[in-house]
């Protein structure tokens, strides 16, 4: 299939998957066609084909590289001394890095049941990846004394999915900075585990 005039590849692939990421985090996965994803980066709809098999390959691809950049970002941080500062590092990272992200951020929570299920296998995976660093975080406190926790598997879940709902009301210039939010948000998780 003939290349529109003026497309190059490494232009349009990643317009459209900009594309996609905004028009999945508006409408939603199952109300987005590949005709709205060719209209919104200006192409035809066939050319989309050139770039990605099908609009469940750009939904993976989204998802499976917001991941590899998270765990990616994570590991690349300075280890800590202790627990404490451990924990304390993952809220402020997880809260800076998806403030950047959001659209990201709804895709990769509420979007999981439109993946097929081999993918959906792929994405999980991550997803565990990420939870087990805060899970043996968590674990390594139980054991130094000084987080008590229920069940550190539901504490995982619980402090990320607080930590998620910043990227749904936070607004750069309101009342708060992002700086003061990081530390309510923190005083929040640090009680919440506290012995």
């Amino acid at each position: 299939m003939a290349r529109t005039q003026g497309s190059h590849s490494d232009i349009t692939g990643p317009r459209i998957r900009q594309a996609a990421l905004s028009l999945f985090a508006r409408h939603g996965y199952a109300a987005v066609s590949m005709r709205q994803i060719a209209a919104e980066v200006g192409v035809q709809a066939g050319a989309l084909y050139n770039y990605t098999p099908d609009k469940q390959s750009l939904l993976y691809h989204l998802m499976r590289n917001h991941m590899e950049e998270l765990l990616e970002a994570y590991s690349a941080l300075d280890p800590c001394d202790g627990p404490v500062e451990s924990l304390r590092q993952f809220v402020g990272f997880h809260i800076r890095f998806h403030m950047k992200r959001p659209d990201e951020v709804f895709i990769a929570y509420m979007e999981l049941r439109n993946l097929t299920p081999e993918n959906f296998a792929e994405i999980e995976a991550l997803r565990r990846a990420y939870e087990n660093a805060l899970e043996a975080i968590l674990e390594q406190g139980q054991q130094a004394g000084v987080f008590s926790v229920a069940d550190t598997k539901i504490a995982t879940l619980a402090v990320i999915a607080m930590l998620n709902g910043v990227m749904t009301w936070y607004r750069s210039g309101g009342r708060l900075s992002l700086d003061q939010v990081e530390q309510i948000y923190w005083d929040m998780v640090r009680k919440a585990v506290a012995v």
